[in-house]
């Protein structure tokens, strides 16, 4: 028995020396930062990291120290909090080999220090700071009665709103505002801050919005886009709100719009429509100047190409939907849009449908000077072309899309979107041109009289598959990728034209009469397919590896027809007609590295693509294979100061594949004195490029620096062959141009500080852009350079219901010359300045004013200056307890002086345009704000 209680006494001995050999344990001491004052009761808590439950708990002793004791090992999180500073938080592991986690000293942080000022107004905290997030809370700021978004945010320091509703935060533009995390009617911001109501916003979120790819994967790739998030206050989540305004002016003038809002917790269901001639063709800023996208054939990073919808049609005038203030609109559009989250926000579906119609009708008058190299054997041969021409035009289109985004998450880790979207189109384009070439001794070279017509139908399919995958390693992920399209374009018009040609006594040389029924029937379909695979190599090193594999396939049957007898088009003419086959594979694969520690992160790698492509000729025979590797060095070096201050360096390389017109050997005749031939053996160029980037906000001044400067260089560019005959008749080919190289630069600065003796914010930038680049005109090589400046200086105060004002204006100047016209160049100065003013005056009526000037001086090429000024403005009144109804008198460019006008230079050809546009009206408004939103509207503050 004695033996047996020696033995046990002695077992429990040896357990507990064991047991206290592997107790493990966290120590540290809590400071402050700055003062070195010791932080005494300091919460001090051990959390588990995998399910953030707490592990241990204690407070510091008088000297900040603390210890805690009997853990066991495992991963676990450490959580240090005192009242008025920021939380400490880091993650760290107990095992065999480190049995205590000695943290050291911690330098705990104010969080006023942190934030460089906490701004408080009342009680109630205006700004927090959450990472890269900074939440500004609606309630510290003043809103008005039916005041909207954009009102709320002129208060918001570092934001600024121009007239048009132009957003700019911390110095760059604000590209997406969302509805609580929700795109609504897709991109264009001003959908959100000009229609949504200031009262309803619970809170206003900024930050730099990661990629798709990159917020899935944590790795950043460099992709983010500004953008504002709009909280609503959840009482506002439930109920409907909208508006209605319409308005009749003078010489024909009209707009009228329409807007309603349905809120239900997460679903958001929206219809709107406009309809006017004033240039207001959306709800939007994006909107005001258009209403299709850009179409035509496009090549991807991987060095396919396809079309993606544009309107080729054999080179005859077509119109793209898009309204640059040339000629007079008539705007008709509507939408519709809805979103909806479900079961725990598990599933997520948005979908938005957009129809609209735009006629455009106006005139334009063009000059052009056209350079050309003298003959060394001729003095006296003409070496300038003066050309002007008189344009009549009248384009409609209509267009109706419909998307969809259908969103599940399968599982925790397991995420499907599917897209689809489907577009119509039809087009028309009626286009009339009377134009005179003269010699530089002004005698008489061409006239052209020539008129244009097609009609387009179009129809455009594309759908995509995004599924990504978490896997059980941190960071180690999955994601798949597929996108497939399909688009149809049938074109039909004519063209007709009537050359005629003078010698250098004025006297008729030859004639040159052209009646013809073009056709073009284009299909395409693509399928492209990518899968990325990303491996944490360590926790600051990250593999990003990625392969698609696509298909793409055009077929482009354009052909021309001359009469056979008066009206009766059925004589195929064959140089002027093609039907061309293109059919390509590609595979590409790609190996990139991110490294992240600190502040700084490294991205670098590259892609590397195979391509293969066939091209057909149905109607010659003739055929073309090629295969070719496109090659894609990426490089990339960040670094962040802070939440608000970064730097960024960059460089890029890549091939561009000639396009299909470039290929294609086809004569376009549209415009008879500028005749385009294909080059079916142009070679690819190479491009290198280096872009970078330094930005700085500053919260308790509000400011804020943006700069921000590029440089590239093509080497065996693709140029364009300019051969003109004596009779100003030209041939454009495009060759490349081996031994030379193409370059580029732009460099900008902008800088805004608040100047707070006087509430004033003063702004203020200057950028400048070059290139250098080449062509070839009668086989003589022409070397071009161009070169722009500018600056602005500008102040702005707003004050809310009070007044706002912003005044601006800056110089610029213009080089250009070319090598085959040393003597003569488009050398040019300028000056343009712009203002925008409200007033607010008792009995709730309102002042507001927006004009600009410009001056464009005379130069070598033009003797004549331009220069205009513009002044808008707009008399209201608001009636009823919130201001729901207002009553308004506008008048648009009060001095009549608006005239449509550019001047540009390019290779040879010098360029300047006047054009119709819109002019002095006036007109009576009346606007309608409604609203019936769960719990009630808000007291007037």
């Amino acid at each position: 028995m004695k033996f047996t209680i020696t033995a046990l006494a002695f077992f429990c001995l040896c357990s507990l020396t064991t047991l206290a050999q592997n107790t493990y344990s966290v120590k540290g001491i809590a400071v402050d930062s700055v003062a070195h004052v010791k932080l005494v009761n300091t919460s001090i808590s051990v959390l588990n990291a995998k399910d953030s439950t707490l592990r241990k708990f204690t407070r510091a002793a008088a000297n900040g120290s603390f210890s805690l004791t009997n853990l066991n090992k495992g991963k676990f999180i450490l959580l240090v909090t005192y009242p008025g500073y920021a939380d400490y938080v880091e993650h760290f592991t107990l095992d065999s080999a480190k049995t205590t986690f000695n943290v050291g000293s911690i330098s705990m942080n104010l969080k006023s220090r942190l934030l460089n000022e906490v701004i408080v107004k009342g009680t109630v905290a205006a700004i927090k700071i959450k990472g890269d997030t900074t939440e500004f809370n609606a309630k510290a700021y003043t809103i008005q009665p039916n005041s909207k978004v954009e009102d709320l945010l002129k208060q918001l320091p570092g934001i600024q709103v121009d007239k048009d509703g132009k957003i700019t935060a911390q110095g760059q533009t604000v590209q997406k505002v969302l509805v609580d995390g929700e795109e609504f009617f897709g991109d264009d911001p001003t959908l959100v801050t000009k229609n949504i109501r200031g009262d309803m916003v619970d809170k206003v979120q900024l930050y730099d919005k990661k990629s798709d790819q990159a917020a899935f994967t944590g790795i950043d790739d460099g992709q983010k886009t500004k953008t504002i998030n709009i909280k609503l206050k959840e009482d506002k989540k439930n109920g409907y709100f909208g508006k209605v305004d319409a308005g009749i002016g003078t010489d024909g003038f009209y707009q009228g719009q329409g807007l309603f809002n349905k809120f239900k917790g997460k679903k958001k269901f929206s219809v709107y429509g406009t309809f006017g001639n004033t240039g207001k063709v959306g709800l939007g800023w994006n909107d005001n100047n258009k209403l299709g996208t850009s179409d035509g054939l496009q090549f991807g990073d991987d060095g396919n190409a396809y079309f993606d919808g544009g309107s080729n049609d054999g080179g005859l005038d077509s119109f793209n939907g898009r309204y640059n203030n040339q000629g007079i609109p008539v705007a008709n559009t509507g939408g519709a849009h809805f979103d909806d989250k479900w079961k725990n926000d598990k599933y997520a579906l948005n979908t938005n449908y957009k129809v609209g119609n735009l006629e455009v009708d106006g005139t334009r008058n063009n000059k052009q000077q056209q350079n050309l190299p003298p003959d060394p054997n001729d003095p006296t041969a003409n070496s300038i072309i003066n050309t002007q021409s008189d344009e009549t035009f009248n384009n409609s289109m209509f267009r109706q899309k419909l998307d969809a985004t259908y969103t599940v998450k399968l599982d925790t880790t397991t995420t499907l979107k599917v897209s689809v979207d489907g577009t119509l189109k039809n087009s028309d384009t009626r286009t009339s041109y009377l134009a005179e070439s003269r010699r530089l001794d002004s005698t008489l070279l061409n006239t052209n009289d020539r008129s244009v017509t097609n009609h387009v139908d179009q129809q455009l399919f594309n759908a995509s598959i995004f599924l990504t995958k978490k896997l059980k390693k941190t960071g180690r992920t999955l994601s798949v990728s597929v996108n497939a399209g399909a688009t149809e374009n049938k074109a039909r018009g004519f063209l007709k034209s009537d050359l005629e040609t003078y010698d250098t006594q004025n006297q008729p040389l030859t004639s040159l009469i052209t009646d013809q029924l073009k056709t073009d029937n284009t299909k395409t379909s693509r399928l492209n397919t990518n899968i990325t695979y990303t491996e944490p190599l360590s926790k600051a090193l990250s593999m990003i590896f990625n392969y698609g594999f696509s298909i793409n396939n055009s077929n482009a049957d354009r052909k021309s027809f001359d009469q056979s007898a008066p009206g009766s088009y059925d004589v195929l003419n064959l140089p002027l007609s093609n039907h061309y086959i293109f059919n390509q594979t590609s595979n590409q694969g790609g190996l990139n590295f991110n490294y992240k520690k600190g502040k700084s992160t490294i991205r670098f790698g590259t892609r590397v693509a195979s391509v293969q492509y066939k091209q057909e000729d149905e109607i010659s025979g003739n055929s073309a294979r090629r295969d070719f590797i496109n090659w894609g060095p990426q490089a990339n070096f960040s670094y962040k100061f802070s939440n608000y201050s970064s730097f960024n360096v960059s460089y890029y390389g890549n091939q561009t594949q000639p396009t299909i017109d470039q290929l294609q050997p086809i004569r376009v005749n549209t415009d008879p004195t500028n005749i385009t031939l294909g080059n079916p053996n142009l070679k690819p160029s190479f491009t290198n490029g280096f872009y970078g980037y330094y930005n700085m906000y500053k919260v308790i001044s509000d400011q804020s620096v943006w700069l921000n400067g590029g440089y590239n260089f093509t080497t065996n560019p693709i140029v364009s062959n300019v051969v003109t005959d004596d009779q100003g008749r030209s041939t454009i080919q495009s060759v490349n141009l081996p031994g030379k190289q193409q370059a580029n630069y732009n460099l900008g600065v902008d800088g805004s500080r608040k100047l707070g003796f006087l509430g004033l914010n003063i702004f203020g930038s200057f950028s400048t852009n070059g290139n250098v680049y080449y062509s070839l005109v009668n086989t003589e090589l022409n070397r071009t350079k161009s070169y722009t400046y500018g600056g602005q200086i500008g102040l702005s105060k707003y004050k809310e219901k009070k007044y706002s004002l912003n005044i601006s204006g800056g110089p610029d100047y213009t080089i250009g010359q070319a090598s085959l016209q040393p003597d003569r160049n488009n050398n040019g100065r300028g000056f343009s300045a712009r203002y925008y003013a409200t007033v607010f005056f008792p009995f709730k009526i309102e002042l507001s004013s927006d004009g600009q000037y410009q001056y464009t001086a005379a130069t070598q090429s033009f003797n004549n200056d331009f220069r205009q000024t513009i002044i808008n403005a707009r008399l209201s009144k608001a009636f009823f307890k919130s201001d729901a109804v207002k009553l308004a008198i506008s008048g648009n460019d009060l001095l009549n002086q608006n005239q449509g006008f550019t001047r540009s230079a390019s290779s040879n050809l010098i360029t300047e345009n006047r054009y119709t546009t819109i002019r002095r009206y006036f007109m009576v408004s009346l606007v309608w704000d409604f609203s019936g939103m769960g719990g009630g509207t808000p007291a007037k503050k």
